[in-house]
């Protein structure tokens, strides 16, 4: 990524941004057609989703491993690439984590920090 460096027109530029706040989420919320906004919106889908599927299956054999599962989208982080690999580090301890719901095994250790990113082929 190329840092680019702006003039102080910018900030009113950021104005006006901030007073078209009410467009957001509508069909004239240009920047919600990029495709890191429509995997976000995916992502919240995914996760209701996921929800509802670990509810119905929940018992108290199983609950540990779905509050893990529940929490781990606190780790998708960032912008761009650093939230591409993070989403993917996720993606694969669900995997994980969703094995051991199935199979009802207790034994979860809580990650306290965000799962180990791929690493990035350039």
């Amino acid at each position: 990524m190329i840092k680019r460096e702006f003039g102080p027109w910018i900030l009113k530029a950021f104005g006006v941004l901030a007073r078209l706040k009410f467009l957001r989420g509508t069909p004239l919320d240009v920047f919600g057609y990029t495709a890191e906004r429509r995997m976000e919106r995916q992502l919240i889908a995914d996760y209701e989703s996921r929800i509802d599927t670990l509810l119905k299956a929940l018992n108290p054999d199983n609950c540990q491993v779905a509050a893990e599962i529940a929490g781990l989208p606190e780790f998708i982080r960032g912008f761009g690439h650093v939230k591409e690999l993070n989403l993917a580090a996720v993606r694969r301890r669900e995997t994980e984590l969703l094995e051991r719901f199935a199979s009802g095994d207790r034994q979860v250790v809580r990650i306290q920090e965000a799962p180990e990113p791929a690493a990035r082929v350039e």
